[in-house]
């Protein structure tokens, strides 16, 4: 299984568990996390609190680029990032080696983050062809503020765990089991007031539905700089962008 679930009292840690790939996503591995994220925050389940992490040394190192996203992967994906926003319960991503690309995206929208210091945040999208969601642009820029969102996503700049702590994209210092024992204090508060209050934060975000932001999305994805970027990757070598 490339995700599984274990119950820490009223806590769910949900761990992608893909090592051999840094936990890279595909379609499948997506598939599988928003069934057991929608599994583990049903009612009647009794999970107060969800952790998100990764298995062995990183959180998530993004897509899995050996196989080329497809649409399957970019609607498996839009999938989870979506139920990590709409469960009731909070959700945190509990962030050690690489949170990268897609990985980085699960990361914010999760509700709240715990960071080892030496972790790494980063959007390296622009080195290969692809582009974020225009939601998750929003989050990384209302986490970590527009002058560090603009480095990472327009230069493919990383910050530190130990600078996301300092910018606010991170909440607190450390590894899974203080992520668990965090998620452990908040299952025993009000379930109503806290998801109450996650929904209001929520709402906080504007609604995304600029058509110009989905068409430049389209046609990069569409684009043969993505497939150059995809090969280079795959080839170990420096991509030639052309711009088309």
């Amino acid at each position: 299984m490339t995700v599984h679930t274990d119950r820490h009292g009223r806590v769910a840690v949900i761990t992608l568990d893909r090592p051999e790939r840094r936990n890279a996503l595909d379609a499948q591995t997506c598939e599988t996390l928003l069934h057991a994220l929608l599994s583990a925050g049903s009612e009647g389940r009794g999970v107060g609190a969800i952790v998100l992490a990764g298995a062995g040394a990183n959180f998530c190192a993004g897509a899995d680029v050996s196989a080329v996203p497809s649409d399957r992967f970019l609607v498996a994906l839009g999938g989870v990032l979506d139920a990590l926003v709409s469960v009731p319960v909070p959700v945190i991503a509990a962030v050690e080696g690489v949170a990268l690309g897609a990985g980085l995206q699960l990361a914010v929208a999760c509700d709240l983050r715990v960071a080892t210091p030496d972790s790494r945040f980063g959007v390296p999208a622009a080195k290969l062809g692809l582009v974020m969601d225009h939601a998750s642009v929003q989050r990384v820029a209302l986490l970590a503020g527009h002058g560090p969102a603009r480095a990472m996503l327009l230069a493919a700049e990383e910050v530190t765990g130990a600078e996301a702590l300092r910018l606010g994209l991170a909440q607190r210092a450390g590894g899974v089991a203080d992520a668990v024992a965090w998620a452990g204090q908040i299952a025993a508060l009000a379930p109503l007031t806290v998801a109450a209050h996650k929904l209001a934060l929520n709402r906080l975000e504007r609604p995304l539905s600029d058509p110009d932001v989905a068409e430049a999305r389209r046609r990069a994805w569409a684009s043969a700089d993505l497939a150059e970027g995809v090969a280079a990757f795959a080839e170990r070598r420096p991509p030639r962008f052309e711009g088309r």
